[in-house]
This record gives structure tokens, sequence and C-alpha cells, in this order.
């Protein structure tokens, strides 16, 4: 078994980095339910905990630019996942590389390699949470890289914006789901929004959307009492220098929408004076203290 998912997951690593369209799943997929429970936090004021999700090498980044100026350049990614601590709840915000990648020897393919060092149940544990704890679950994208341990966290509420979900499943397909890299969705409650959500009703924690990387793509504003507001980008920007010059990988859905999501989430930044993080730009990420508040 645990050879079979090691080969699952090496399965879909250029799909994930590379953005291929993800499989078909049965149209027969779980009604829409969201928790009655109230969630109750463990802290007082909004936390921001980073992290560890993996790393990506990448040995030629030439599909991360449709200006071809990429070509030959090579360039280590952080995978970042979040944690937010609100005291209404915790939320985490992306899911990384597959768990049982966890230990095991880097793994190649292509122009990509993977690595992770410990889990995401794991990271919790050593801040003393358990993943039965957590309340919601978000992602930017549905690519490999921000899902692969969204089994870890099952329990919790999935908030998923309508055209993401759309894109994971589209209405109308056949198919075997539960084979399938979103099979561990499958039978999760969630909660489908359109727009904007406001995660806990109380603007601390924003997803909104930022269309283009993939159809339902989003972006998360968390903020926060001593830092101020912070703009986690998901998969908007790549690295630095997609940010400064407005690079868009060859494999988004669609350039236009990316460049727009780029125009609204610059001015969302400028009007709330917020600190941009990048999420697999290792200079972003490093820095960076454990949590934020």
């Amino acid at each position: 078994m645990r050879t079979m998912l090691y080969a699952s997951a090496a399965a879909l690593v250029l799909s994930a980095c590379g953005g291929g369209d993800p499989e078909p799943a049965d149209s027969q997929t779980p009604i829409t339910v969201v928790n009655e429970s109230e969630p109750t936090g463990g802290v007082d004021t909004v936390e921001l905990h980073k992290l560890d999700c993996g790393t990506i090498e990448i040995s030629n980044l030439d599909d991360f630019s449709s200006a071809g100026d990429y070509a030959g350049v090579t360039d280590t990614y952080a995978n970042t996942c979040w944690l937010v601590r609100h005291p209404d709840g915790d939320m985490i915000w992306g899911t990384g590389v597959p768990g049982m990648l966890a230990g095991q020897p880097a793994f190649e393919q292509d122009i990509y390699t993977v690595s992770l060092e410990t889990t995401l149940t794991q990271q919790l544990r050593d801040r003393g949470i358990s993943t039965n704890d957590i309340d919601y679950v978000s992602i930017s994208h549905s690519h490999f890289d921000h899902v692969g341990q969204i089994d870890q966290v099952s329990d919790a509420t999935w908030i998923v914006h309508e055209d993401e979900y759309a894109y994971m499943f589209p209405a109308g397909e056949e198919g075997d789901e539960t084979a399938t890299q979103f099979g561990a969705f499958v039978g999760m409650t969630y909660e489908i929004f359109s727009g904007e959500k406001d995660v806990f009703g109380d603007g601390s924690v924003i997803i909104f959307p930022t269309p283009g990387h993939t159809p339902g793509h989003t972006a998360l504003e968390v903020n926060l009492t001593e830092t101020g507001p912070i703009l986690l980008t998901g998969d908007l920007y790549h690295r630095t220098e997609s940010r400064e010059l407005r690079r868009v990988p060859r494999f988004n859905t669609s350039e236009e929408q990316t460049l727009a999501s780029m125009d609204a989430f610059e001015a969302r930044a400028d009007r709330l004076g917020a600190k941009v993080i990048i999420q697999h730009e290792l200079d972003d990420i490093a820095p960076l203290p454990d949590v934020l508040r």
C-alpha cells in the first residue's frame, strides 16, 4: 500500500506544478452541508502560523513565464501552508504536498524535485493542536502542491470558491471520483461561496477571488493586530520577479484573467497597506517568524 500511495503521489507532480487539467470526477458529489456547531478557538486574537508543507526544486522555469524569459532558469520554491487561529475557530490555508512523502528521499520527475520534511498533522501536534480541532480548511487552488494533505484535515469544513469547485468536479462528467486526485475531498463537509468570503464574519480573515491560474483561484487577507494586514498570494505569483514583471505561467487557465487579478490584488494591497507574502518565494518565507500576530 505504501508503495502504491507513493507512486500515486509521484504521478501527480507534473499536473501539480505544470498545471495539468484535473481529472473528471463523478457528478454525484456530496450535498453542501455547513457545520451547525459553533467553532471555538483557543486564542484571544488572530494569529497566523507558518507551516512548512514541502520544497520544490525546478531545473527549468520556462513554463512559468509566457514571455519566454525563464528558459533555463532554475529556482527552489518553498511550499507553505498556514494555520489561521481566531477566537472563533481555526482554519488551515493550503495543505501542501502529500504527507506520505515525509521522511522519504526527494522525488524527482522531469524538471521537478519534491520533498517534505514533516506532515501537517505533526506540525499541528507540535503546537498542541489536533487535526480534529481544525474548523475550516481552504485552498488557493486545486493543484497537487496545495491539496496533498487534505486527508489530514478531512473533518474540517472545506470552504471553496464556486468556480474552483466546478473546475475540480465538472458537472455531467462521468468517472470514479475516488480514483482521482480529488478523491480525498469527497464526503467532506463543504461550503461553496461566490465573490469574497468573510470566514469569521468580522473582516479579519477574507478569502477573495484572483482567477486565472485556475478558474477559481483565490488569495487570503488576514488582518493582524500587531503586524497589520497580510495578503497571501496563493499562486497568483510564484516568485518576486514574477510579481515585478507580471509574468504569467504558460499553464494558467487564462492569461487575461491572471493579469486582471494582478491589478485587483495590487490595488487591494495598496489600499490596505498590506504586507504581501508570495507563498512559494523563499525570500518572503524564510525571514518570517513562526507566528505572526
